[in-house]
């Protein structure tokens, strides 16, 4: 299945603890001289325009984003990411995506590669990506992105920072995320593996965190963040978790300096929270 756009969903509430949590680690990744690679699996379009018809259609980016521009005394770290995302963003309607918000915290040193298998979605990142970057430092594939992960791994410099971003559209996605890590793992094991998932009523949703767990039981993070109650039918997303293998050591007391007044900036009734856990070597 090729459905799932995230031009509906861009600025969500979980774009908000994704691309948070990617911002840190890029950060703290940057803090060495020696280069990186920056792998993301399911790349998406790079940009997004909210005021076009898919964002406005649901306009969730009013839940998410737009909150969080709108809020008042954030803590430094979220201060300074709002204030990123201002400098890097071409026009006030647009937000980005992953890979967007990537090529502006990498280096001339560093190296991006993206995977993207949507047709529609592969031409506008090609186009988006094509402006700032030249090839050789950023390469975009048409292409399955579990498939092309493991066949970079281990990457030249042996550090890279990798996204995991399905749309878990279908049951199987749960099932290639953990394969994938496991397979990953053994090309690479000291690579910053960060896999988003939604939060739903569905049991595959709800195993996912204690599945990653198995795989590397004393050197992770984990972060979830609730935006409301689920729902009586058990439809749509209430939330959604970032699991880190490999966290910088920074990750976790910088998540729990921010992510107490993300939750209460992004709620959306009284049961919204957040979950935070990490155990490291």
């Amino acid at each position: 299945m090729l459905s799932y756009r995230h031009a509906f969903h861009a600025g969500n509430h979980a774009d908000m603890l994704k691309h948070f949590t990617l911002f840190l680690v890029l950060e703290y990744f940057n803090r060495k001289d020696k280069p990186y690679w920056y792998i993301d699996t399911h790349s998406g379009a790079g940009l997004y325009d909210l005021s076009g018809d898919e964002a406005q259609k649901v306009g969730e980016y009013k839940q998410g984003i737009a909150l969080l521009e709108q809020a008042d005394k954030l803590p430094a770290e979220l201060a300074e990411f709002v204030g990123r995302l201002k400098q890097i963003l071409p026009q006030d309607n647009l937000y980005c995506g992953s890979p967007w918000l990537a090529q502006a915290l990498t280096r001339d040193s560093d190296k991006m590669r993206l995977f993207e298998l949507h047709p529609a979605d592969f031409v506008h990142l090609q186009n988006n990506m094509r402006e700032v970057r030249p090839a050789r430092k950023v390469q975009v594939s048409q292409a399955d992105g579990y498939q092309g992960l493991i066949s970079l791994l281990p990457p030249p410099p042996r550090r890279a920072a990798i996204l995991i971003d399905p749309p878990y559209e279908e049951k199987q996605d749960y099932r290639r995320v953990v394969q994938v890590l496991k397979d990953a793992l053994k090309r690479f094991e000291t690579g910053c593996y960060m896999v988003w998932y939604p939060c739903l009523s569905r049991e595959e949703s709800r195993k996912l965190p204690d599945e990653l767990k198995k795989i590397v039981p004393d050197n992770y993070l984990h972060a979830e963040l609730h935006a409301h109650t689920p729902r009586s039918d058990g439809f749509g997303m209430h939330g959604s978790g970032m699991f880190v293998i490999n966290p910088p050591y920074m990750l976790a007391e910088q998540l729990q300096n921010n992510l107490p007044e993300l939750s209460k900036i992004l709620a959306q009734d009284a049961g919204a929270h957040y979950v935070l856990e990490s155990k490291t070597k």
